[in-house]
């Protein structure tokens, strides 16, 4: 398996952001070739300080890094790609990576 990991810092308006991004860019996203699964969360767990690096968070996965390098070169993946400054303000932390090992539940 090979996983897509977003993180996204304070955007400038939190509204914005979370319309944006549920209403074009999700629905964009969940049209890459191969993904196998998607999700998010704007509900990010602050430490005891009630700080958090991060706002949101998107996950995906694929079933191989060829898949999901095909997915990116696709058409599809450079409309996402281009759109994150579309609704990102604060940014966007982007991290790919195959799965090493772990457990199902």
């Amino acid at each position: 398996m090979h996983k897509l990991l977003v993180l996204y810092p304070e955007p400038t308006d939190r509204a914005a952001f979370i319309d944006y991004y549920t209403t074009t860019h999700l629905p964009l996203a969940k049209q890459l070739p191969g993904m196998l699964s998607w999700s998010y969360s704007v509900d990010i767990t602050a430490d005891e300080d009630g700080n958090s690096p991060y706002f949101a968070i998107f996950e995906a996965e694929f079933p191989d890094k060829g898949t999901f390098a095909s997915a990116m070169a696709s058409p599809v993946g450079q409309d996402v790609a281009a759109d994150v400054g579309n609704y990102a303000t604060g940014g966007a932390t982007i991290v790919d990576f195959a799965l090493s090992g772990g457990e199902e539940s």
